[in-house]
């Protein structure tokens, strides 16, 4: 009957199948194909392929690749429908060359895959026989299909973006490199993948696989990715405000397979979301302002002061961030009743056990805005980051002992401006609708309530550390307030800085006392400044005001706070955190029970960092970046270290600049070869002992 059958090459077609399954720049010298779309493959024989011939493609995933665990799948042209869900035909079969189309089953387990062919008694395994296959948002079948092409552009193919931090009303974006597409990044997540100990029929769903993801991202339990460190000592690794990209975390993790030191939970975000992007989930990175981190799921968060208005650090076992992030991915939820589709929470930042394990979601954003906390997963502690209430007390000392005075409850001040990148801009978007009704709206009110049935109600009794060997006096537990009392005096604070806040001048501050009733009022003030980490945890007690104002009818008065440089310039060099300025102001009308805490988070500024470099370049053509920074600061910034990237541009690269005195000009260039056409993104960031929070990015556009 002639000569056998035998393959004698396979073509895996890449550019033209990348191109069209948008994985084009993924740095990978295998196929990379995404679930539930046809790729082509041509096939190459000793001798024209006849019907009578035998042909089978085999595609296996994991150690023992099975067809009754559907993780061998097994292809034959010429038969009908697979059972599998995947499809083959026959394109075109001229002379010795067959082209074949195959579509990937869109409910397909995600992974690496390794292709074979048989022809009857003969099996060919190419040299390069991987076949990645991802999950699919472009694919209607497909559980991540996403419909707009704009938002897909963003949310899975966008390697640049911003993180946001600061605090609520002082919001800045630190610039991110993403980096899914780069070298040893999908691996790396193929790897974590393997880790997982997720079963293969698991690894079709991305519930699994984005709560695995979430375990996966920090070091806790499973020697995951990235080693959390909040202690300020970051000796033995790279500070947590030193990355300005997941890329070199995930390469050097891939590299070495042990935990990278060290990240705080902006990084973990960062990580999480290239991770999700690479393996094809859309994903975001999502910052919640003034973040309630409350041990007991309790719905409210105690914050203590002494009668200066200085927050006390030892007492509370909760606490409130100055900023959160974690993420939303994107997804069908088949396991959860209808109208729980779209996006969901997840967060990779190791703070509280899950099920035995330090993971977190994913958790439908509508089942936290209309408080169906029963929903899995982890949707009490989500709802209670964005939705707890503040309680203050003032911690007085009477007769050698403490007593605690509750002030006041703010009920809206936590879970503020939630903030992602905006689709396709350079801007911030602001979310919190999507996570809350607007405060005080009657659907806001139905979810508390909601919510409240299935979280314990916890009285008012403060939940200091020590608090239960104290007297406790008339502390009835009341119910929870909406409405604040109708105010006497009409009182109120603002506070505000008189001059720009730079590192190494005085800290100009005012506390504006105002009241709007007729009548003379006394007012007792005790206004404080410190400096705290983004964790909320206080550094430094820098000073205080204290002061008896009298005011008549609508008038107001400003009370200055001034601060001298020499009181938190040592401060700032000793912590490696960026920290934050945090002024509290107390005030009490005498003869009457009213009083009155308002508390404000302010960043300092820095000079910038100005990048050159021409608009446009051409491919594989050399063209050179420069970056300079002018010291405009009254102090000398020691050991600068400017770190630059650049991707599809340049590796990561890191300029040491030694002591930068006030007044002078560094200048550092760089000449980069772009490898990748469309519009690029360079990141610089200066960090030196004193400050860790300049950074600057330009964009440029690589023609052919």
């Amino acid at each position: 009957p002639g000569t056998d059958l035998e393959v004698t090459g396979i073509d895996f077609l890449k550019s033209q199948n990348s191109r069209l399954h948008h994985t084009d720049a993924y740095h990978m010298e295998s196929l990379v194909v995404r679930r539930g779309q046809a790729f082509q493959l041509q096939l190459s024989f000793n001798r024209e392929l006849k019907a009578a011939d035998k042909l089978v493609l085999c595609f296996g995933i994991g150690k023992r690749p099975m067809k009754i665990r559907w993780t061998l799948i097994s292809l034959n042209p010429r038969r009908e429908q697979d059972l599998s869900e995947w499809q083959i035909s026959i394109i075109k079969n001229s002379g010795k060359e067959c082209l074949l189309s195959v579509i990937s089953s869109p409910r397909a387990t995600v992974g690496r895959y390794t292709l074979n062919v048989k022809t009857g008694t003969n099996i060919y395994k190419p040299k390069n026989s991987a076949v990645y296959l991802l999950f699919n948002p472009w694919c209607e079948a497909d559980v991540v299909f996403l419909a707009d092409e704009a938002q897909r552009k963003e949310y899975v193919l966008n390697d640049t973006g911003y993180i946001y931090v600061g605090s609520a009303y002082n919001i800045y974006g630190r610039p991110w490199n993403f980096g899914q597409f780069e070298e040893f990044v999908l691996d790396a997540c193929m790897y974590l993948l393997d880790k997982s100990k997720l079963k293969l029929s698991n690894r079709t769903d991305p519930v699994f696989v984005s709560r695995a993801m979430s375990a996966l991202v920090n070091a806790n339990d499973d020697r995951g990715v990235l080693l959390g460190n909040w202690s300020g000592n970051y000796s033995n690794g790279t500070s947590p405000t030193d990355w300005i990209g997941s890329v070199s975390i995930l390469q050097k993790y891939y590299k070495t397979k042990q935990p990278v030191c060290y990240g705080q939970c902006w990084v973990f975000s960062g990580v999480l979301t290239t991770v999700m992007r690479c393996l094809g989930i859309p994903s975001r990175c999502v910052t919640n302002f003034s973040s309630a981190h409350d041990t007991e799921e309790n719905l409210r968060v105690d914050i203590y002061l002494n009668e200066l208005g200085e927050k006390l650090n030892s007492i509370s076992l909760d606490s409130i961030w100055n900023f959160h992030v974690w993420n939303d991915v994107w997804m069908k939820r088949m396991d959860l009743p209808a109208g729980f589709d779209g996006w969901q929470a997840i967060d990779s930042t190791p703070q509280e056990l899950s099920q035995g394990i330090f993971q977190c979601g994913p958790c439908p954003l509508k089942a936290i805005r209309d408080g169906d906390v029963y929903l899995p997963f982890d949707s009490k502690f989500l709802y209670a980051e964005v939705n707890a209430d503040k309680v203050y007390w003032v911690v007085k000392n009477v007769n050698g002992r403490d007593k605690y005075i509750r002030i006041s409850t703010e009920t809206q001040g936590i879970g503020i401006n939630i903030s992602t990148k905006a689709v396709g801009q350079n801007k911030r978007e602001d979310i919190t609708a999507q996570y809350k009704y607007p405060e005080g709206s009657r659907e806001e009110r139905k979810a508390m309530q909601k919510a409240s049935s299935f979280i314990r109600p916890s009285g008012m009794v403060p939940r200091a550390r020590f608090a239960s060997t104290l007297p406790m006096g008339h502390m009835a537990s009341e119910p929870r307030v909406l409405h604040e009392a109708v105010s006497k005096t009409g009182l109120q604070l603002e506070i505000t800085n008189t001059e720009a806040l730079y590192p190494g001048n005085p800290l100009e501050l005012a506390i504006t006392v105002k009241t709007s009733t007729p009548g003379s009022w006394t007012i007792n003030l005790a206004g404080s400044c410190q400096l705290q980490s983004y964790t909320g945890k206080v550094e430094a007690s820098l000073g205080y005001v204290k002061e008896t104002i009298k005011l008549e009818g609508k008038s107001e008065m400003q009370v200055p706070l001034k601060i001298a440089a020499d009181e938190y310039m040592k401060t700032l060099a000793l912590v490696e955190d960026e920290v934050f300025i945090l002024i509290t102001a107390i005030a009490e009308v005498q003869g009457t029970d009213e009083k009155l805490t308002k508390e404000t988070t302010m960043s300092f500024e820095y000079p910038p960092i100005t990048v050159q470099m021409p608009e446009t370049a051409k491919l594989n053509e050399d063209f050179s970046c420069a970056f300079i920074f002018k010291n405009k600061l009254n102090v000398s910034l020691d050991n600068c270290k400017l770190l630059v990237e650049g991707l599809g541009i340049f590796k990561k690269s890191v300029f040491d600049e030694g002591h930068v005195k006030p007044g002078r000009i560094i200048k550092s260039e760089i000449i980069c070869t772009p490898t990748r056409l469309g519009e690029k993104k360079i990141i610089a960031k200066l960090i030196s002992t004193q400050i860790k929070g300049i950074s600057a990015e330009k964009a440029i556009t690589i023609t052919e």
